[in-house]
């Protein structure tokens, strides 16, 4: 019999005690230890230190960059031309009741009241003209009742924008940290500054007249000296001065107190100073972006409303001339709305953006925005 337990056998091993540790054996002769190797950082101004050869650099995963810093329509970080125009196009495709929804509301109602007032005056009045082309009494009151309220529609459409640009700003800084804003809530974010901001419009816009006046009446009084040389010299110096002016007064004052006055505990003035400031040496840049806004939604604006006006003059001349006018006045209503549905929540849209970026570059605003959005920084 053999095994373990067999005489003559290999007695059984015994657990060793708590605590006991087996004797290390001693390292050869002229061994030493390696050197630690300790993490070393870069001071302020100071490069980092270059990896050993052949180590590898860690690199993020994939996506997981993008969602640290993109919690939102546009990533946390300075802005290009691309990104403003992908973060309004975001803004308005996933928020469409506060931004287009809104501006067609406004268009709606205020185009609603010549409609309104057209189809009165023409059930109740010839708006037509008689045969040989001249108009009567009730013509005539019809005519200025009909384009009177034409231009109301307006005025008040021009009001409603002014709140919808604000209510943008609101949506606009809200979905830059993954929020999204309903129609009420971009509303009741405006509380408390939509009169002021109604105020700064106003001013900005009687700035611009003054000055458009005050050049109007110099050039009154230089033509009126009748004298040839001095009207052409006078023109030549003063209209490329004038307008570069103009562009300037644009950019520098009038482009961006919209969102400051709505995003920031500031005043009419404190908006038009942050305005300024924000634009300072960032002039092309600011006006490059606005010029080519302008011309983009431009075109796109015609885009959508030439069949409208199409529509209009064919139905116009089909109906005959007693419900012409109404034809006309209707289509011309539907083209506002129309037009109003993508001009107004892009422009303001891309105006936010702007106002972002600039606070994001001269600001580091992006911190406080990843602070917003519960972002860590690592």
């Amino acid at each position: 019999m053999s095994g373990p337990d067999a005489g003559g056998g290999t007695p059984p091993q015994a657990s060793p005690p708590p605590g006991w540790t087996p004797p290390s054996s001693p390292p050869p002769p002229g061994w030493a230890p390696p050197q630690a190797q300790r993490a070393t950082y870069p001071t302020p101004g100071q490069a980092a230190p270059p990896l050993p050869t052949g180590q590898p650099s860690w690199a993020p995963a994939p996506g997981m960059l993008g969602a640290a810093h993109k919690p939102g329509a546009m990533p946390l970080r300075p802005l290009g031309l691309g990104d403003m125009y992908d973060a309004a196009f975001r803004i308005i495709r996933f928020n469409p009741r506060a931004t287009v929804g809104s501006a067609v509301l406004v268009a709606a109602v205020s185009m609603a009241i010549p409609v309104v007032i057209t189809a009165v005056l023409t059930a109740t009045v010839s708006i037509g003209l008689d045969e040989s082309g001249n108009a009567d009494e009730g013509t005539t009151v019809g005519l200025i009742g009909s384009m009177g309220s034409l231009v109301l529609g307006s005025v008040l459409g021009a009001f409603g924008t002014i709140l919808v640009t604000g209510m943008i700003a609101h949506v606009t800084a809200a979905a830059a940290i993954g929020r999204r804003l309903s129609l009420g809530e971009a509303w009741a974010a405006t509380r408390g500054k939509r009169w002021r901001l109604v105020g700064l419009t106003f001013l900005l816009g009687l700035a611009y007249t003054l000055m458009l006046g005050v050049y109007v009446v110099a050039w009154i009084a230089v033509v009126a000296i009748d004298s040839l040389v001095l009207t052409i010299a006078w023109g030549v110096v003063t209209v490329p001065l004038v307008i570069c002016f103009l562009i300037w007064f644009w950019v520098r004052v009038y482009y961006l107190p919209v969102p400051a006055l709505m995003l920031e505990p500031v005043g009419i003035l404190g908006a038009l100073r942050r305005g300024f400031v924000l634009t300072r040496k960032q002039f092309w840049r600011t006006f490059g972006i606005g010029l080519l806004t302008l011309l983009v939604v431009g075109v796109a604006a015609q885009v959508l409303v030439l069949p409208f006006a199409i529509v209009g003059q064919v139905g116009s001349l089909a109906v005959g001339a007693q419900y012409a006018l109404l034809v006309l006045v209707a289509t011309q209503a539907l083209s506002q709305v129309i037009s109003s549905a993508f001009v107004t929540p892009f422009t303001s849209a891309v105006t936010s953006l702007q106002y972002l970026d600039q606070r994001m570059r001269k600001e580091a605003y992006d911190v406080e925005l990843m602070q917003q959005a519960g972002i860590t920084r690592w």
